[in-house]
């Protein structure tokens, strides 16, 4: 029976091997080449620590100094940053015939260009932080959204990718964001620019398209989207302007959908639950969708119909 099986696995073993060669993009077996995920997952964690440093530590080290774990986090945090941005340079045109020095040097450049922006990152995440406790009345405190919220998380992640993704760095900060949205269920592409004070609240289901723009004091309910109204170009419409620019004072309700890279929300807008826009908003405007009737249909025989429910338009606003 043993050596059935031992049969078999050898010529499945030759059947991969052999389907290994065929030269497609699936077939790359050389890992050395490609970025390390976990190991990409795991900057993320550290960078975490080190953004808020009361909050999440290395467990084992019960007795330690915010110095102590700084220090030790940024090293091994520099040593594989600097080796999964070697990995990925090769990904930029003008990089792949660069020597392994000069690659290294870039990699070292980019990697402390970046986190010489963690102070500018940590005082974003504050605001932030502010945002939701100041717009959710159901935040008893901060603790609760820096340990609890996935909105929060989403934009944490969202921050640091997109720093690293304004310096060029193929691949990663997509592989951060994506972390991210396994984890919570919000889709921010890294190339997406988020102003300050900003709230994601619940989060499930939103969608922040590459080239969206969004300013200050904006907040997001679940199941939004900010997209493109077309991607049939495909790779034509690459580094065009395909999202929409969200300005400052901007509520978003849920299940809204705005699309489209010439579409601008002015100030101090709000955009009821469900509506679809694929035109600009002037400043001030209360978009929603008109009020739907509702009818009760009863169990009795006779299927009598309720009158229309009367409702306010604001309803739509309620989450």
């Amino acid at each position: 029976m043993a050596s059935q099986i031992e049969t078999r696995i050898r010529r499945l073993t030759d059947t991969l091997l052999a389907d290994y060669c065929k030269g497609r993009t699936i077939d790359a077996t050389i890992t050395l080449d490609h970025p390390n995920k976990e190991t990409v997952i795991d900057i993320v964690k550290k960078l975490q620590r080190i953004i808020f440093p009361g909050y999440f530590r290395t467990q084992p080290y019960r007795i330690y100094t915010v110095e102590n774990q700084v220090s030790t986090l940024l090293e091994d945090l520099i040593y594989n940053l600097i080796q999964q941005i070697e990995i990925v340079l090769r990904y930029i045109p003008e990089m792949r015939d660069a020597t392994p020095e000069q690659t290294n040097t870039r990699a070292e450049e980019i990697t402390f260009a970046f986190l010489e922006k963690l102070p500018a990152i940590r005082s974003y995440l504050e605001m932030d932080v502010d945002a939701a406790f100041d717009g959710d009345p159901a935040a008893y405190n901060k603790d609760e959204i820096i340990y609890s919220y996935p909105g929060l998380y989403a934009i944490f992640v969202s921050r640091i990718a997109h720093e690293l993704h304004l310096l060029g760095v193929p691949l990663i900060p997509r592989i951060m964001t994506e972390y991210a949205h396994s984890r919570t269920g919000i889709d921010i592409h890294p190339g997406a620019s988020l102003g300050r004070y900003f709230f994601i609240d619940h989060g499930t289901g939103i969608v922040i398209g590459e080239t969206t723009v969004i300013g200050d004091n904006v907040k997001v309910y679940q199941g939004v989207t900010l997209g493109a109204l077309s991607t049939r170009g495909g790779q034509s419409l690459k580094s065009k302007k395909r999202h929409p620019t969200i300005c400052d004072n901007v509520t978003i309700y849920s299940g809204a959908s705005i699309l489209g890279g010439e579409t601008i929300v002015g100030k101090d807008v709000v955009i009821g639950a469900n509506a679809f826009i694929t035109s600009s908003v002037p400043d001030g405007a209360r978009v929603s969708i008109k009020t739907q009737e509702l009818r009760f249909r009863y169990d009795n025989k006779s299927q009598t119909e309720a009158q229309p429910l009367e409702q306010d338009e604001s309803w739509f606003y309620i989450i």
